[in-house]
């Protein structure tokens, strides 16, 4: 295996979280254009997934058929605009514990850092708790397609001109996962459920294994 030249993370569920958020911008939408409570049931359907996916999820999980393109379009970014102004008092508190060490730690060993998250707001979030300047590389998600997919991924590989085995992937969700296995990357899962396919897991970043890090950096 090469020296680890670069990892890229997931952000939500892995460096801070607004689960919360979208799934609240997205209950807001759906009470105020349908009538309908989404039940908590529903939010792991949207988790690590774009936006236009969650909103066809949600769409049919609740019985509704809405074919005009225009209109989906239309609460797709409405429900954005609910969610921006859900986070826009987000700061350094959100952040995740260990979130800072082991950025720090990977600059301490040359190593590069790149986002690879499927959410549009990822740079605002970044800004909002100041964490923009750690990063080497934000992944625009527009246009790629979503995680399983690995399109995020190999984006941030390419950009930076590295093959597979010269990146670590961190995920928390079950499609992140598979998305970076699909890479050709070794992939770390974050988080309290255990994700079969991930080569390596921990509950959280302050959880990480620092002497396994290294191992697996200096290969």
């Amino acid at each position: 295996m090469s020296r680890i030249q670069l990892v890229i993370f997931d952000l939500d569920g892995v460096i801070t979280s607004t689960t919360n958020e979208h799934f609240k911008a997205w209950s807001l939408l759906f009470i105020k254009h349908f009538g309908i409570h989404l039940s908590s049931e529903l939010e792991s359907y949207t988790k690590g997934v774009s936006r236009l996916d969650s909103l066809h999820v949600l769409l049919e999980k609740s019985g509704i058929k809405l074919t005009d393109q225009t209109m989906i379009e239309k609460l797709a970014n409405e429900k954005n605009l609910i969610y921006q102004e859900l986070i826009s008092e987000f700061d350094e508190t959100n952040r995740f514990a260990g979130v800072m060490e082991l950025l720090d730690y990977l600059k301490s060993k040359s190593v590069k850092i790149a986002l690879g998250s499927a959410s549009k707001n990822s740079s605002f979030l970044l800004k909002r708790i100041n964490l923009a300047n750690k990063f080497d590389y934000i992944v625009d998600p527009s246009g790629l397609k979503s995680k399983p997919d690995p399109a995020i991924f190999l984006d941030a590989m390419h950009q930076l001109k590295l093959n597979p085995d010269q990146c670590i992937g961190f995920e928390d969700a079950i499609a992140g996962v598979e998305a970076i296995k699909s890479a050709g990357i070794l992939a770390i899962g974050i988080g309290n459920e255990k994700l079969a396919n991930a080569d390596y897991h921990f509950r959280s970043l302050k959880d990480i294994d620092y002497e396994l890090l290294e191992k697996l950096i200096e290969g």
